[in-house]
């Protein structure tokens, strides 16, 4: 049994014994092109008592079940069922503890409770009027794992019973949590089993991060203040960092993007992006603050102490401009190109941040953005906490530098400003050259330099995150030294450099993605995956699985990475190319939300593809690429000439195509 702690979900229910939890609108769809009605958002959903703070209140107990105070999840009370009485392999459930609500209204709803047993087969499960519409049937684990029924529609009248019913060994469940269900809901199906599985899995779990817009909830929770300091209004937001505090990280949140854009969270993410972006003052010397509490204004105090002693690391402050650009062509949404804040955000990182922060090292005719190499409350160059290496210049930090560049060039042309994407363009260009003529030196593989201290010396070998995200950002020129470096990174991370935190390790399939490494790429997400039961490094965060970067990585991967799904539903464009690993032989998905449509993508190896524009009023032009060089392609069985292009040095067959709402396309190769 652990001992008793008060966590952030233990404070949220304190707030909830005052008045009963509450699930409030769902998150807005941005309104960027003519697309479908938005659903109506949900009606107002309480839960009495959701961490169990009241004792019994609001709970339905029966014979061998009720309160204790032994094992809680966080707080000083916990709810409980004893095993059932019969042990045989059909016997039913014969203790429960439960709640039963009326709906005010239509909604649909995502519920979830931290929960551990002492033995297999109890349940977790939801009625409404009467019928099961959701269950989970429990593992036998003694440390707490969260588990989530998803999507429950609710009409105005209805009555959702909420149970906990015994099984094999005790069950303690404790801090329930309501969210509403995610806005898209995308469903895989393939040849392999192994990716439906895990799409499912991640959709759920992501989903299941989700805070409530409008909640009242805590602020600044974490381990060493573990009632937090007062209340705010929660905004529009999701977990992406440690369960145990009240706020969400940028690197993390970065990270997680392209998984919350696949659910449709464009509200989330724009709301985060937003604070950051206001966060980012001339008094902090244009860095975006570490963490924000989930009101999106106020910041973390864990991770923040005045205005020059607040953590800061040089590559989030560049993720988060490629990111938005990211967001942009994900949601249509022109508020990240129109809204002052997030452009002087944008403006100010990829200028007066570089001046501001370049004087260690001389880098010639270009600028590159330093550390202090003093440590993480005084502006660390790299995202490798765990490095006491004094970095001025780090790999993670150029290769960001490098994509924000980009990103401004791609947010400049969606604002109309052409002589500006022009500028950064040049800007981006000349970063890379430089870095390739000098920056990284000559040598490769683990003789590249990954790195520089503050007394300018060059540093080669493993890095861990000032490795891998070289790659990954693209900076390196493709050919032989970029080859030479993954097959690095792969053995590093293979043998005795694997990170031993999770979260670090799911960067893996993005790096190899991004270089056409398929194979090695899934052989990643599945061991990231396959980890999700093994309890994370940190004992305080449950498993693997409940970190939340885990489940919103493997979604992004899935669309991104192994279908190789480009949006740009500003401009009305979807890109697509097969990243399909060794041995599936198709995948396909549906539902995929993109601007205001909705998408079916189907790949048959890396040779056929199909697209579907299910629903919305906007045409799409698709360009489908294929690996390699080839005479023709087949465009829904009529062949046509086919024209190639070079992407990062490699050939692609390439057919560009209208597609019209309502309308199915085949792109084939042979």
């Amino acid at each position: 049994m652990r001992p008793a702690r008060l966590s952030l979900l233990s404070a949220l229910a304190l707030l909830a014994s005052l008045t009963p939890l509450t699930l409030g609108q769902a998150s807005a769809t941005p309104a960027a092109e003519a697309g479908p009605s938005p659903a109506e958002p949900p009606a107002l959903l309480e839960i009495a008592n959701p961490g169990l703070e009241l004792g019994a209140e609001g709970w339905e107990f029966t014979a061998g079940t009720g309160i204790a105070t032994n094992n809680p999840h966080g707080g000083s009370r916990l709810l409980y069922l004893d095993a059932r009485a019969g042990a045989g392999a059909g016997a039913g459930a014969d203790k429960k503890v439960s709640q039963t609500v009326t709906a005010d209204g239509r909604g649909t709803y995502d519920i979830s409770a931290w929960i551990a047993t002492g033995g297999p087969g109890g349940r977790y499960v939801a009625r409404v009027n009467g019928t099961e519409v959701a269950s989970r049937t429990l593992p036998g684990a003694s440390s707490y794992r969260r588990h989530t029924l998803s999507r429950i529609a609710l009409d105005r009248g209805d009555r959702l019973e909420i149970a906990f019913e015994s099984g094999a060994g005790w069950i303690n469940a404790d801090d329930l949590m309501v969210s509403p269900s995610s806005p898209a809901d995308p469903h895989v199906s393939s040849s392999d089993p192994k990716i439906v599985e895990m799409f499912d899995w991640s959709k759920r779990k992501a989903n299941s991060w989700v805070q409530l817009p409008g909640t009242e909830g805590p602020l600044n929770v974490d381990e060493n203040n573990l009632h937090g300091t007062g209340s705010g209004v929660y905004a529009p937001s999701y977990w992406a960092g440690y369960a145990n505090r009240s706020g969400y990280y940028s690197r993390d949140m970065a990270h997680q993007l392209a998984g919350a854009s696949v659910l449709g969270l464009g509200a989330e993410n724009k709301a985060m992006l937003r604070s950051y972006a206001e966060s980012a003052t001339a008094e902090h010397k244009y860095y975006p603050v570490w963490a924000l509490n989930f009101d999106a204004t106020t910041y973390l105090s864990i991770d923040y102490k005045a205005p020059d002693d607040f953590v800061r690391e040089v590559p989030a402050t560049f993720e988060l401009v490629q990111k938005a650009a990211e967001a942009y062509r994900w949601s249509g949404d022109r508020a990240y190109v129109d809204d002052p804040a997030l452009w002087n955000f944008y403006r100010h990182a990829t200028n007066e941040f570089v001046d501001l922060h370049d004087g260690l090292k001389d880098n010639g005719s270009v600028q590159v953005a330093e550390g202090t190499g003093k440590g993480i409350f005084e502006g660390a160059a790299s995202y490798n906490e765990q490095s006491d290496e004094p970095l001025a210049e780090a790999g993670d930090a150029i290769g960001s530098q490098y994509q924000a560049y980009l990103a401004m060039a791609s947010l400049a042309r969606g604002k109309g400003d052409r002589a500006l994407a022009t500028a950064y363009d040049k800007k981006a260009k000349a970063l890379k050259t430089y870095f390739n003529s000098t920056w990284s030196g000559t040598g490769s593989g683990a003789d590249m330099v990954r790195g520089y201290t503050t007394d300018g010396a060059p540093l080669t070998g493993w890095g861990k995150e000032n490795s891998w995200f070289m790659p990954m950002k693209k900076i390196i020129e493709p050919g032989a030294r970029n080859d030479a470096y993954l097959d690095y990174i792969d053995e590093q991370a293979s043998g005795a450099g694997r990170p031993a935190n999770i979260e670090a390790i799911s960067y893996l399939p993005d790096t190899f993605f991004r270089n056409n490494r398929q194979d090695t790429a899934w052989k990643w997400m599945t061991y990231v995956y396959d980890q999700k039961d093994i309890q994370h490094v940190n004992a305080k965060q449950g498993t693997n699985g409940d970190y939340p970067e885990i489940s919103f990585t493997l979604l992004g991967q899935t669309v991104e990475g192994l279908m190789g799904i480009t949006p740009n539903a500003p401009e009305h464009t979807l890109t697509t190319e097969s990243r399909l690993p060794s041995g599936m032989d198709w995948l396909k998905i549906d539902d995929l939300a993109v601007g205001g449509n909705t998408f079916g993508v189907r790949h048959d190896g890396a040779t056929k593809s199909t697209l579907t524009n299910s629903t919305g009023r906007s045409a799409y032009s698709w360009e489908a690429r294929f690996p390699g060089s080839y005479s023709t392609v087949k465009v829904n069985g009529q062949a046509r000439k086919a024209r190639t292009k070079v992407v990062d040095g490699v050939t692609y067959t390439c057919a560009t195509v209208s597609v019209g709402r309502g309308r199915t396309v085949t792109v084939e190769v042979r």
